[in-house]
């Protein structure tokens, strides 16, 4: 089992994965008219020009083969959750500005404007019916800590079945307020639908724990979502430099590329985001100025990069373009991200050499 390693910003010892994981490596007329030339006024005329350029939008962007909605743990696609003010009848893949059920951007709402109420992502206990239930809102400080919680559908009953993502049916996180003490865990599930989550020691301080998942029965399948919920551990809570894009665990330098570090290795992240647009980040792992290609697969990948708002702690997963081609890959790893908020964005690129698990922190400011 590969052992894990962490930034020195994070307030615990190193958060492990679940005992016993492996890894491995366009529009048709009204019917009955198709022959009747018609005037098309202004208005539709304009509409149909918008939806001409959505389709295009969306063909470039790309649809995992054999998927529905699904956003997560395929190449060509991050996962943002949902945000607070989200409700049923939405996906989460809307284009912003487009009240149109199916294509929400992720995180969005539809007509959120970057930034505005709808911007906030994986924010929400519920999303669509589904709802992410817990037995306790407090934690313990500084010892290990089982948290057991339930994802309920739109019956009301806990849901058993879900599609593997990533080789997980599902994936928890866990993140201080001021962005420290991340952890990304795999728990397991009973037979009643009660998962575990088996956390490393935590700080004192407000927490929030997400469920990032994908309902494989009942109708949210094939739906991506990201639910979570706030918890509080108990005890003083020592402050700690929260993302601002140039401090705590990485550095911007203002011209698209930020870095960070761990265990001796060097992570650059290149690209210049925009709230709400589709865009591609370069991760590149590098070592005593050298770079590193023996980057061992890592949950179908050579790395797995998650990203937090800074101030609410909105949530994105970044998908790798590209898969798994070999038993080493390295050293630039291409992500596409649609991060829907402007500001500080804390990023963590989790890479794995030698057997051992490695978490480096990343800030990236995000344009408006």
């Amino acid at each position: 089992m590969p052992t894990e390693s962490y930034p020195p910003a994070l307030n615990h010892p190193g958060a492990t994965d679940h005992p016993g994981t492996t890894y491995h490596p366009g529009a048709t007329d009204r019917p009955g008219t198709a022959n009747r030339p018609r005037r098309r006024p202004a208005r539709a005329a304009a509409l149909a020009a918008a939806a001409t350029a959505l389709a295009l939008t969306l063909g470039a962007c790309g649809s995992p083969a054999g998927k529905s909605g699904a956003g997560d743990g395929h190449g060509g696609h991050s996962h943002a959750g949902t945000g607070p003010t989200g409700s049923a009848g939405h996906s989460d893949h809307a284009m912003p500005g487009h009240d149109m059920p199916g294509h929400d951007m992720p995180g969005m709402t539809p007509g959120a404007a970057a930034g505005g109420p709808g911007a906030a992502a994986g924010l929400a206990a519920e999303r669509n019916g589904y709802r992410f239930t817990a037995a306790a809102d407090s934690l313990p400080a500084g010892a290990p800590a089982e948290y057991r919680f339930t994802i309920t559908g739109p019956d009301g009953g806990p849901v058993t079945a879900f599609a593997v993502e990533q080789t997980r049916r599902l994936h928890f996180y866990a993140i201080r307020t001021d962005l420290t003490g991340f952890q990304h865990l795999h728990p397991e599930m009973a037979a009643d639908g009660t998962w575990t989550a088996p956390l490393a020691a935590l700080a004192p301080g407000d927490w929030r724990l997400y469920a990032s998942f994908t309902p494989d029965s009942g109708a949210g399948r094939g739906t991506a979502l990201v639910l979570s919920r706030p918890a509080t551990v108990t005890g003083a809570a020592a402050p700690a430099p929260t993302a601002t894009g140039t401090e705590a665990g990485g550095t911007a330098t203002g011209s698209g590329s930020a870095t960070g570090s761990v265990d001796g290795y060097t992570v650059t992240v290149e690209g210049a985001p925009t709230a709400g647009v589709a865009a591609e980040l370069r991760a590149t792992v590098s070592r005593d100025g050298k770079p590193v290609t023996d980057l061992q697969p890592y949950l179908e990948s050579y790395a797995h990069l998650t990203a937090f708002h800074a101030g609410d702690q909105a949530f994105a997963h970044l998908h790798p373009e590209a898969g798994v081609s070999g038993a080493a890959g390295g050293p630039t790893l291409p992500f596409h991200a649609e991060l829907p908020a402007p500001g500080a964005w804390r990023l963590f690129v989790q890479f794995q050499t030698a057997g051992t698990l490695h978490t480096a922190t990343v800030d990236l400011r995000v344009a408006g």
